[in-house]
């Protein structure tokens, strides 16, 4: 009984080590390989909203147009579309 607590006190730091180090790990490399940066993307998600547990509700800009979706398990559904506002100081952490 003695063993199998020394091996507890020993193995679980060990372990939680082992995942925060694979944890940070992935976001150097995501931030390494992630992809382009958030500038040169064309598609931005300007909002979402919950409407049910299975439907959400997206606002995407798309090359100067805000484009509202709706979002639900068999996929998307255009419902509106119009011309993209401008971004004010807030949006843009200015």
């Amino acid at each position: 009984m003695v063993w199998y607590v020394v091996k507890l006190i020993v193995l679980l730091p060990l372990i939680g080590a082992l995942i925060w180090g694979s944890l940070k790990l992935m976001q150097k490399m995501q931030a390494k390989y992630g992809g382009p940066p958030q500038g040169t993307k064309s598609v931005r998600i300007v909002e979402t909203t919950m409407l049910s547990p299975t439907l959400k509700l997206a606002v995407i800009e798309f090359h100067g147009r805000e484009i509202l979706v709706s979002a639900s398990r068999n996929g998307l559904v255009r419902l509106a579309e119009a011309p993209a506002r401008e971004r004010g100081a807030e949006e843009t952490g200015e």
